[in-house]
């Protein structure tokens, strides 16, 4: 009896030893478990956790333009009664009809459909206090109104090319959203606001206008770019038609491409001052008053000519407030093509435009030895297709004395700004000054010379090419400008897609008559704001050139 009880207790405490062995086991594999799988607990500070899930977006002055905010949704969820039952309490017909009378545009056909499907699913992204608690009364628990992170855009569709939009799964998509994801995530960093160049109050200014104007002339679509000559920085950036950051449907997605930066035109005349300039700095023309011939050349089986008779013979004032291709390709000729090339190339013109978009084309550039040719046609803005971007760039470095810089829509801090490269002797630029001038006084810009903004640039028409040749009936037209030209401070690039002939542009379709208005009604408002007040008493000296002009022409 003695030695069963014995192995009895012998047999307990070897099966109590075995599972206080099985149980130390446990522990040490969860220990095991919890040091090297399981990630370690995350300490947030209360500073941290103060934070917006996303960093704020400003403008130059510290306008909000993107911001997150705390925000309702309203979701189905077939399994909130967790009892097998039916996930509604009332008819789905009648639980749509309800939610109609709350969201008037509702589709209530969609809406019945995702209620009788018995799968979850999003029948508001976005709803207000209010109306959440419109949709509590209904008194269906299978209508949630989960409480969301939202990325608000508060100035609605103003500057949405710029900016972006942020995706259903976080991130940032097309603009400085997209540019700027990991700075707007990033906690260090989150609680500052990403300033950029823009400027809200030129931005509205330069999308009124450009849309005035679109709209005047029938336009298929429309750019426009305020450029600071001496940083780079982008005041303003349009492309129009536009889009709703805070509501992106399908229309907002066929008109997100960026016209400014990502479309590649031949921008035509307006190419004719950087040649003018790119010989004036080799020293091909050092006497503006010499006289070319302005008939038409012969060459290549094609011939250059101009759109209408300007006369035997023009100098170089004439031939930019005339717009003669003729006596372009005589100066391109006398430069020769590869001191033109290497003009384009420093300007940027072989290369995606500098800036911090995602969207960026590549220009139409004839790579190897350029033929005379080609050199004349790229000399007055054909054979080569840039962005309104590059443009811009361009006639940066042509109004502030010679250099390029890349464009940027980050905001640079006085004394910041980028060391950029010479491409134009300063006095080269001087005088480059007063002949954009000359053609907003006397030549095709003349509907540009917004009073006391001594605004000078470039008319450029150019026919679209299409299957076959260039398209006779569709042009681009674009006004490329600078103020105030006594001392530049300011390149505003202007452009209209495909404008019509209509009377509000006197049943003419070239760029004197459509997008040089749109610079003079433009520069007035924006002006200001900037800090250039008009003043009639001050104006860059043409004492020198005036008498080797007439009375001026037009497009």
């Amino acid at each position: 009896m003695r030695r069963r009880v014995l192995v009895t207790a012998q047999l307990r405490m070897l099966l109590l030893g075995a599972l206080f062995l099985l149980v130390a086991c446990a522990a040490l594999l969860r220990i095991a478990y919890l040091g090297f799988v399981q990630p370690a607990p995350e300490e947030h500070s209360m500073a941290e956790a103060l934070l917006p899930p996303r960093g704020e977006i400003t403008d130059r002055n510290g306008v909000a333009l993107a911001r997150a905010f705390p925000a309702y949704s309203l979701w189905f969820n077939p399994d909130a009664l967790s009892d097998g039952g039916p996930p509604l309490v009332k008819p789905a017909r009648v639980v749509a009809a309800r939610l109609k009378a709350i969201f008037p545009d509702l589709d209530t056909a969609e809406t019945v459909k995702l209620l009788t499907s018995g799968k979850p699913g999003y029948i508001r992204n976005r709803i207000l206090p209010e109306e959440v608690n419109k949709v509590v009364a209904i008194g269906e628990l299978a209508l949630e109104t989960p409480s969301e992170e939202d990325r608000q855009y508060p100035q609605g569709k103003l500057a949405a090319h710029i900016l972006g939009y942020v995706a259903s799964d976080g991130h940032g998509r097309v603009g400085m959203e997209s540019f700027l994801d990991k700075r707007l995530l990033a906690p260090s960093e989150r609680g500052h606001p990403a300033a950029l160049s823009v400027d809200v109050r030129v931005q509205g200014a330069l999308e009124d206008e450009l849309a005035s104007g679109m709209r005047a002339v029938d336009a298929v679509g429309a750019a426009g770019i305020v450029l600071d000559v001496d940083t780079g920085e982008v005041l303003a950036l349009a492309s129009l038609p536009s889009f709703d950051p805070n509501k992106i449907d399908d229309a907002g997605q066929s008109n997100m491409f960026n016209r400014v930066t990502n479309q590649v035109y031949e921008l035509g005349s307006t190419f004719k001052p950087l040649t003018v300039a790119a010989a004036i700095d080799a020293g091909t023309i050092t006497d503006l008053s010499r006289r070319y011939s302005a008939r038409p050349i012969p060459i290549g089986g094609f011939t250059i000519k101009d759109s209408h008779d300007l006369g035997a013979t023009l100098n170089v004032p004439e031939t930019l407030i005339h717009s003669s291709n003729v006596v372009t390709a005589h100066i391109v000729e006398d430069l020769g093509p590869d001191k033109l090339k290497r003009t384009m190339s420093d300007l940027g013109m072989d290369e995606r435009p500098y800036i911090e978009l995602p969207a960026r084309g590549f220009p139409i550039w004839a790579s190897g030895k350029w033929p005379l040719l080609r050199a004349m046609t790229v000399g007055y803005g054909h054979g080569i297709a840039v962005t309104p971007l590059h443009l811009a760039s361009a006639y940066a470095a042509l109004v502030n004395g010679g250099l390029w810089r890349p464009a940027t829509l980050l905001k640079v801090e006085p004394g910041h700004a980028a060391r950029g490269r010479r491409v134009f002797k300063a006095s080269t630029s001087a005088r480059m000054n007063q002949l954009l001038r000359m053609i907003a006084v006397f030549g095709t810009g003349r509907k540009a010379n917004a009073e006391g903004f001594r605004v000078g640039g470039k008319t450029g028409s150019a026919e679209k090419p299409g299957a076959g040749g260039y398209r006779h009936s569709t042009l681009v037209s674009t006004f490329a400008a600078a103020f105030p030209m006594d001392k530049p401070r300011y390149v505003v690039i202007v452009m209209l897609d495909e404008p019509k002939a209509v009377a509000a542009s006197s049943y003419q379709r070239t760029a004197a008559w459509n997008a040089a208005p749109i610079v003079g009604k433009l520069v007035p408002r924006i002006g200001p704001m900037l800090g250039v007040l008009p003043d009639a008493s001050r104006d860059i000296d043409l004492s020198d050139l005036r008498p080797l002009v007439g009375d001026g022409g037009g497009e």
